[in-house]
Order: structure tokens, then sequence, then C-alpha cells
């Protein structure tokens, strides 16, 4: 566990370090209140609140809007709500269902969970941006025992970086799922926007041992400046089973976000 806290830890001291060989650019921090444009006039894109399961430090504008829909293994569906209440505040809300798609039954419903964001650094182009929250849906929901298997992200602290060369950027992280075990995961993730057109993007999630550990990548392509597509993959290089009978392996998942204002 020391191990990959210690990188992380590395890691974000080495960000402002790292920012230094970057251009020159206006917002260097996605999500920064400058970052918002005007999408309409051809502008920079909307901020992503997130990469594929881990979060950024961006956070929706005031008044702003997001609905994100996931189809993944199994016929399983998630929709998120998220909206921005206040300055640099986003709540949001999100409802999960097992076998909404396909053949198998019944369609189960498991209790809606809460997200909470705050942005409480923009940063600058030595510095990342940061937020702290609590995200509670977690993944593949163990009905028997009453628990996800891929646990939720609970309470979390990230940070967000450009670096390198424009559009590199560097997402690093740590959450607390829950209290009773008091365990500390990290993450780390890194994504490229490629003119504003498709993102790429790679993340090490769950980081407390390597075994439980998921590295998940994928794609996402921005079919307008409110709505974009993804596709990805999660867990690389899991196998075996959980306790409930849920094989543990990749998963292609497949996402549709919308984001507005009001």
């Amino acid at each position: 566990m020391k191990a990959p806290l210690a990188l992380l830890a590395a890691l974000l001291l080495t960000v402002p370090a790292a920012a230094q060989f970057g251009t020159d650019r206006q917002n260097p921090v996605e999500g920064a209140p400058a970052d918002l444009g005007d999408a309409e006039s051809g502008g920079l894109l909307l901020p992503d609140t997130t990469l594929i399961d881990m979060p950024t430090s961006a956070v929706l504008d005031l008044g702003g809007f997001a609905s994100r829909s996931r189809f993944f293994a199994q016929g399983g569906f998630v929709d998120w709500l998220g909206f921005g209440v206040y300055p640099r505040v986003n709540l949001g809300v999100s409802v999960y269902i097992d076998k909404l798609i396909g053949n198998d039954s019944p369609v189960q419903l498991t209790r809606p969970e809460l997200q909470v964001k705050i942005r409480f650094f923009d940063g600058d182009r030595f510095i990342p941006a940061f937020a702290v929250g609590f995200d509670g849906q977690g993944w593949l929901y163990n009905r028997p025992r009453k628990r996800y298997n891929h646990k939720q992200r609970g309470v979390f602290l990230v940070g967000t970086q450009e670096i390198g060369i424009p559009g590199l950027q560097m997402h690093a992280g740590m959450n607390i799922s829950d209290f009773d075990s008091n365990s500390i995961f990290g993450m780390l993730g890194f994504s490229l926007n490629l003119r504003d057109k498709m993102k790429l993007m790679a993340e090490w999630d769950a980081i407390n041992d390597i075994f439980n550990s998921r590295l998940n990548t994928g794609i996402r392509f921005y079919l307008t400046p409110y709505f974009n597509v993804d596709f990805a993959i999660r867990a690389i290089g899991h196998g075996g089973t959980f306790s409930n009978g849920i094989p543990r392996k990749a998963e292609r998942i497949v996402q549709f976000k919308y984001v507005g204002n009001f």
C-alpha cells in the first residue's frame, strides 16, 4: 500500500515542474472559469468532469447541467444527473440498474447514489487545479452481500494539470471508499485532446494492491460541443469470478454525455 501512495505523492509534486515544459496557453487547466468559453461560437469544449471512472478537477459552471448514461456488462445501465449549484460546486445523483438491456430478468434497481464535488483551487501553469468530493456510485453490485464488487469512490481528492504538450493532461489523486476499513486508494490518469474532436484516455484506478487495481483505456468522440460518446475497456487483465458469480474480467462500456446550461 505504501509504495503506490508514495508514487502518487511524487507524481503530484513533479507535475508543476513538468508543466514548465508545456506551451504558454491562455487556459492551461481544463475546467477553470475562463475555460468554459462560448461553445456556440466554436470556442473551447465544456470541461470534462470525469475520464472513464476517475474524476478530474473540472466542474460544471454555475447553472450548468450534465446527463451521462453508461451501458456495460450483462445488460447493466447507470445514469447520472449533475448540476452546477454554486460557483465551483457540483451536486449530482446516479441510478444503477442491472439487466436492463437484453433478455435476462428480472430488471434490478439499486438505491440512488449521491455525488458532490468542490473545486477549491483553479491552478496555473505550475500548480495543478484541485477538487475534493464524494461519489457513492460503485460497480457490479453484489446483491447477496449488499455492496459493490468494485467499491464506490467515496471521499476523494484529485488534481489536474496540463503537461508536456497542449491538450495532454495528467490527473492524480486518492480516495477512501469507506471509513470502516480506512483503506486509501490512489488513482492516476492521462488524457489527450486531439483538436477538440476526440480525447484519448487511460487511467490506473483503485491503486492499493496490484491484483485489485484496475487499468482502463478509452476514447471520447465530441460529436458536438455539448454531446460526446465514449468507448472504453475497464479492468484490463482481470480474471476469475466475484463471490456472487459475476465474472471478474475486462468489460466493454459505451457512454453518452450531454452538457448544457439553464
